[in-house]
């Protein structure tokens, strides 16, 4: 078998698939249409960020089993096409963790003792000791926003250094952030208490722009951030002011909203230190993410299963196949119960009735902890490494099967708690509805689990639906459908509506003002 890597890569991964008896070749800086022409030769691909992976090459790609991309992104990969005809796409999620972490502290302390400035003062031939007095870290508090792989790391070396290290993760427990030797404290605790604030999370619909005028506001004055995982994270015009007025003393960016980003008011700024998106360039990381792809293309090429498969379940065709129909909705029912819970997630209960209790579920529980858990994660997580994660953050799972089953052929529940919530998610297939919602914490609805839903706790009396129609339509969210559940006449009652758009924050506040209805949260599946 053949492997082509259209961009550059660590020499060591080259020679480990030819020691594994792969014919392995580098072709660097290829265009789309020489790649074209020579990809039908090759079983596997292995690209970094340069080379784009377009439709037209996977499908030129007759042969092409696996695409391996040295690094974490896959932005540059065209999944649906992949997917589509069967290949198989896997990145390196971890490979950079040390390098992210290690600059993540690099920043800190250029910016703390304004390293950068006084060296480019000092190339100018000035000689400048009184501009930069620095300041020390030790005894200060740090505020570590995001608690998964590199948030841990960089929270190590805060406490190495001395610091008194505060950490803010919804998805994480009190005990398994005492075990790191960190203080699980709330977001506004952390600004208000923190000297320090770095920023280890997924860039989503919950964290884009999570620092903005108001959150700056509550922070302490004089507060120094770092940001070194994702761009978005930080209202960049909000920390311009902030740093013009002193209320932020400093702030390190390796990553900005628009990249490449080679303009910025940012720029103009004394307090600021900035970098590239270097977070994993170290050479080091650069050998690891090759050695993780080489990894895994020589395990899939040998008949074996990729741990970071990104697109394709990487569990094994023959464990697969009794249960693909349920597949879906076991994924779709993780995600919802991950976005309902309050709290970090303790204990996962999977429940399977009637005939899929028959099978061997155990794919679909791994599939439920997937779901549960990407919502989250700041690394992508997939069918290998799901059960792994949930181990590492404390997760209790359990699976039960009881082949009875009163209402349905077969019945999907997900249980899960934590230290302050209870929720509970049931689904099921029809032959020719497919996937359905069909309980929330025993309330029995029967809703699409698809695209935007608003799920409404509510007193059930005349006119509540009617209530959340106008106030709805009146902030323009377009209703798909609605199903109502309720125990028992007059008493709770909960709303499941499919809607076309999401639903802010702030609209989600203004939907609980109205008389009847206790709570509101919405979700994307």
């Amino acid at each position: 078998m053949k492997i082509l890597a259209s961009d550059k890569i660590a020499e060591v991964g080259l020679k480990m698939l030819r020691d594994a008896g792969f014919e392995a070749d580098m072709k660097a800086g290829l265009s789309e249409d020489e790649l074209i022409k020579i990809i039908p030769q090759y079983d596997a691909l292995i690209v970094r960020s340069d080379t784009k992976v377009t439709p037209k090459i996977i499908e030129a790609g007759k042969n092409l089993k696996i695409i391996g991309r040295a690094g974490v992104g896959v932005d540059n990969v065209d999944l649906p096409t992949a997917s589509k005809n069967g290949v198989i796409v896997v990145n390196s999620p971890e490979g950079n963790t040390v390098a992210a972490a290690e600059h993540t502290w690099a920043m800190l302390l250029s910016m703390a003792r304004q390293i950068p400035q006084a060296h480019f003062k000092l190339k100018n031939g000035v000689w400048d000791k009184k501009s930069f007095k620095g300041v020390e870290v030790l005894n200060k508090t740090i505020g570590v926003v995001g608690l998964g792989k590199i948030g841990r790391r960089v929270a190590s070396y805060a406490i190495g250094m001395g610091m008194n290290v505060y950490g803010f993760d919804p998805y994480v427990t009190e005990e398994y952030a005492k075990n790191m030797g960190v203080k699980l404290a709330s977001l506004d605790t952390i600004y208000k208490e923190s000297d320090f604030i770095t920023f280890h999370v997924p860039k989503n619909k919950d964290t884009l722009n999570m620092i903005n005028a108001q959150t700056i506001a509550k922070m302490k004055k004089g507060v120094r951030l770092v940001n070194v995982a994702r761009g978005g994270i930080i209202d960049e015009k909000a920390l311009y002011d902030a740093l013009k007025s002193g209320q932020v003393a400093g702030a390190a960016l390796d990553v900005f909203e628009k990249e490449p980003c080679e303009k910025s008011p940012l720029f103009e700024l004394d307090n600021v230190v900035i970098t590239p998106h270097l977070g994993a360039s170290t050479i080091e990381a650069q050998v690891n993410v090759a050695v993780d792809v080489v990894e895994q293309i020589i395990e899939v090429l040998k008949g074996g299963a990729a741990r970071s498969a990104v697109n394709i379940p990487s569990m094994k065709p023959e464990l697969i196949a009794p249960v693909k129909p349920y597949m879906g909705i076991s994924e779709k029912l993780g995600k919802l119960a991950s976005q309902i819970i309050k709290g970090a997630v303790s204990k996962v209960v999977v429940e399977y009735f009637g005939e899929v209790a028959e099978l061997n579920v155990s794919p679909l529980t791994t599939v439920v902890l997937k779901g549960l858990l990407e919502p989250i994660m700041d690394v992508k997580v997939n069918f290998v490494n799901a059960p792994l994660i949930a181990k590492e953050r404390g997760i209790e799972i359990s699976e039960i099967k009881n082949r009875e089953s009163k209402d349905f052929a077969s019945l999907i529940s997900v249980r899960i708690k934590s230290e302050n919530d209870d929720r509970e998610v049931g689904g099921t297939i029809f032959d020719k509805l497919g996937d359905r919602l069909v309980s929330i914490d025993g309330y029995r609805i029967d809703a699409v689990p698809q695209g935007y839903l608003l799920i409404i706790k509510n007193i059930d009396k005349p006119g509540m639906i009617g209530k959340v129609g106008t106030f709805l339509g009146k902030n323009n969210v377009n209703i798909a459908s609605m199903d109502v559940g309720r125990l028992k006449m007059g008493q709770a009652a909960v709303m499941v509506l499919n809607i076309d758009s999401d639903v802010p924050d702030k609209l989600l506040q203004d939907l609980t003002r109205i008389e009847g209805i206790s709570g509101a949260t919405a979700v994307k599946i």
